[in-house]
């Protein structure tokens, strides 16, 4: 029988293959492939393949009990044959000899065997070529159009042209943290996508650097003009808004959608999370103590001699939380016998993710990201103090309060969608662990940072910051010893953010001259 479709010729026939006492029936099917149907590769049910010229050849072997054709070969079979009218059906008892052509290759009938078509290479260079050109387009619609938020991405450089020709800080700067709002999501994005590639130890790695990269670039830009208190006030600022905001509107959320559920997630992987912020509090609060106190051996020197040995100590720890998290996470998981069996078992049923851009276009794009997030961060820091003066807002509000919303929208808007899906161990994640990394890893390096650039950046946060972050850790472990959340205890969160807020709007900041 032979059919024409599309410019290619199909030619089949049934043959039959002497296996020992038996005999199976094998269909042959000749593609010429001057103008293929199809490309790609196929996974058949292979007796034999040959290439004479411009013609594959399918041999496909059913056993002697004729076993059906599983649906990928009906499908298969139907776009080769082309339309119903110009098909011949073929009687699958006849037996034709064998056609014995010195270039078959006898294999098992039964063997699975991953085969390619051969189409003739002007078209198979034509075909590569348009996916070439379509490649880009489809990136950069997956990662500049496709998530809602980007529609705030027009504003970064409305701010840097408003910069140049009113010079009104207090408008570039709102416009700044818009335009950066959506590149702290994207930032995220291409972390993960490119985690795909890289394994879990790299992928790990990977999200300990680039997580929070929005707030180490405005730091680090900050620590480089000198303003050490911006620096330390917006990263406790991201630490307080994750662990009681965004925790707090995440509890809050899930416990009206699941009313009559208690929600739960692991107590010891919270715990863990606890136990790192609390070290953090430890490390923040000695130099502070020591400097109020006024019992330093060498004033000045010795404080921020201790903040640079305490950092080195909290980055050592870090590494190893990582390395036990990436080693032994399953090991948190046992400890914790209070998870709910149902929320597992949903959670091992969803299909696994796949990376939606390549490895190679997720780096370029964290490197055009971190650099288009590096510009703004310099027009943003710039109109800080220009902004509280026209305002009269406290610099230590703007700090505060006010810029971790750049960096923290991406994880608001997580958490609370995991939260409503009844996720509560990933909602911990990006909560908590989000805060865990900033004070653990965040702030340890920027101490360093600022030491090999001759800064005399320190962990002394002053007191009314260290106070402020110490009561806010124990209220949120309180909060987490039981294992369980719900509304009131999300309400709770978010009121005592309120009451953080107002503190630091009516909060003079001795070490700043400008208030």
């Amino acid at each position: 029988m032979s059919s024409s479709r599309g410019g290619s010729t199909f030619k089949t026939s049934k043959v039959g293959i002497d296996k020992g006492e038996k005999s199976c029936p094998v269909l042959n099917i000749h593609i010429s492939t001057a103008n293929p149907p199809f490309m790609g590769p196929l996974i058949v049910q292979a007796g034999d393949m040959y290439s004479q010229e411009k013609s594959t050849q399918f041999v496909f072997a059913t056993r002697s009990h004729r076993r059906p054709l599983l649906l990928w070969q009906v499908i298969f079979l139907w776009h080769l044959m082309g339309p119903m009218e110009g098909r011949t059906d073929l009687d699958s008892d006849e037996e034709i000899p064998f056609n014995s052509s010195p270039n078959a290759r006898k294999v098992h009938p039964f063997d699975f065997e991953t085969v390619h078509l051969a189409p003739h290479m002007g078209v198979v260079n034509s075909w590569i070529h348009k996916q070439s050109s379509i490649r880009p387009l489809r990136s950069i619609y997956i990662v500049l159009l496709k998530a809602k938020i980007n529609i705030l991405l027009p504003f970064g450089p409305l701010a840097i042209l408003l910069h140049y020709l009113t010079g009104n800080h207090v408008v570039v700067f709102f416009l700044s943290m818009l335009g950066i709002t959506p590149l702290a999501e994207r930032l995220g994005y291409a972390t993960e996508q490119l985690a795909f590639y890289t394994g879990p130890t790299v992928g790990g790695l990977l999200n300990a650097t680039f997580g929070n990269a929005t707030e180490l670039i405005i730091s680090i830009y900050a620590l480089k003009n000198g303003m050490i208190r911006i620096v330390q006030q917006s990263l406790l600022g991201s630490i307080l808004s994750n662990m009681l905001l965004v925790l707090g509107c995440a509890f809050f959320t899930g416990g009206i959608v699941h009313y009559n559920k208690v929600q739960v997630f692991n107590e010891a992987a919270a715990l863990v999370n606890s136990g790192l912020l609390l070290m953090a509090v430890m490390g923040i609060m000695f130099p502070a103590v020591l400097h109020f106190t006024r019992t330093e051996v060498h004033f000045g020197k010795s404080e921020l001699a201790l903040s640079r040995f305490s950092s080195c100590v909290m980055l050592v720890a870090y590494a190893s939380y990582i390395f036990f998290q990436l080693k032994h996470q399953h090991s948190l998981h046992n400890l914790n016998c209070n998870i709910d069996e149902e929320g597992v078992s949903e959670e091992g049923s969803e299909e696994e993710e796949a990376p939606e851009i390549t490895q190679w276009e997720a780096i370029g794009w964290l490197a055009v990201l971190t650099l288009w997030v590096s510009v703004l961060s310099g027009y943003l820091v710039d109109a800080i103090e220009g902004a509280s003066d026209s305002l009269n807002i406290p610099i230590a509000f703007i700090s505060v309060i006010l810029l971790p919303i750049v960096g923290n929208a991406a994880e608001h808007a997580s958490a609370i969608m995991f939260a409503v899906k009844d996720k509560l161990d990933i909602t911990l994640a990006v909560a908590i662990g989000s805060s865990t990394q900033i004070s653990m890893f965040m702030i340890p390096f920027c101490v360093v940072v600022g030491w090999l650039m001759g800064k005399p950046m320190d962990l002394n946060f002053q007191l009314f910051e260290t106070a402020t972050l110490f009561i806010a850790v124990l209220v949120v472990t309180f909060m987490l010893q039981e294992g369980k959340s719900n509304y009131l205890k999300g309400l709770m969160l978010i009121l005592c953010y309120l009451i953080v807020a107002a503190s630091f709007f009516v909060h003079m900041d001795p070490s700043n001259d400008d208030n």
